[in-house]
């Protein structure tokens, strides 16, 4: 599970949020949404350790890691994938996955690519070279080397941005998979509708602040935070 308490942060002296409290579940898809600029990648880039934090406090799992560097927070099962530059364009599917699980013997690899391959549909990629994927399937990759690693947080980035819609109904097939295995998923996603489909909860983001959070069910009864913030006509 993550939580955050009076979490602020940003970069260098440039505060992008302000005094934030969150919580996102195991066995949950947990939406973060809001108009560009509102700070929602830069707080996943704070729990994962790359923006600064200012003030507040970081709990994965219990721990507090607000002072751990990126790399322990990914040993401790925290994995953010962002929307580009999230594989080794050079190497084939296969070679990814398997830079992902260097710490594993072979066998050990082949029983989780296994698994792996259960929830991220590449095995039929394996042997393709990634600068050949499109955006979307280079997004399950991505997944795909966080599962082989054996991360329990998701923290996913706008993951559909850009993407044919079939292919972004495939990706949020995979991060409906990821809920149902039982991992902690939170998701930044420009595309509203589609998130509101598959989350548990939703928190707004408003200069920097959570400004409204619940279900998708009561956010699509909030006509006016849906028309103002979101882009969503009232029905």
């Amino acid at each position: 599970m993550i939580r955050v308490e009076g979490l602020d942060a940003g970069y260098g002296k440039l505060q992008v949020l302000f005094d934030i409290n969150f919580v996102a579940k195991p066995g949950e898809i947990t939406a973060v949404l809001g108009p560009n600029g509102s700070g929602k990648s830069t707080l996943l880039k704070a729990i994962f350790g790359i923006a600064k934090v200012y003030r507040g406090s970081i709990y994965i799992h219990g721990e507090d890691i607000t002072k751990l560097p990126t790399h322990e927070r990914a040993r401790r099962g925290v994995a953010y994938v962002s929307q580009v530059r999230n594989i080794f364009a050079s190497l084939t599917v296969l070679e990814n996955l398997r830079m992902a699980a260097y710490q594993l013997s072979q066998a050990e690899f082949e029983k989780r690519l296994d698994e792996v391959l259960h929830i991220v549909p590449l095995r039929e990629m394996l042997r393709r070279p990634a600068n050949e994927l499109s955006g979307g399937w280079r997004q399950l990759v991505a997944i795909g080397m966080a599962l082989v690693r054996r991360a329990t947080v998701f923290m996913l980035d706008e993951p559909t941005a850009q993407l044919a819609p079939k292919m972004a109904e495939e990706v949020m097939a995979v991060v409906k998979k990821l809920k149902d295995a039982g991992y902690t998923v939170v998701l930044v996603e420009q595309n509203v509708r589609k998130a509101l489909e598959v989350a548990d909860q939703v928190y707004l983001l408003v200069s920097g602040r959570v400004h409204w959070r619940g279900t998708p069910e009561e956010l699509l009864k909030e006509k006016e935070l849906g028309r103002i913030y979101l882009g969503l006509a009232a029905q």
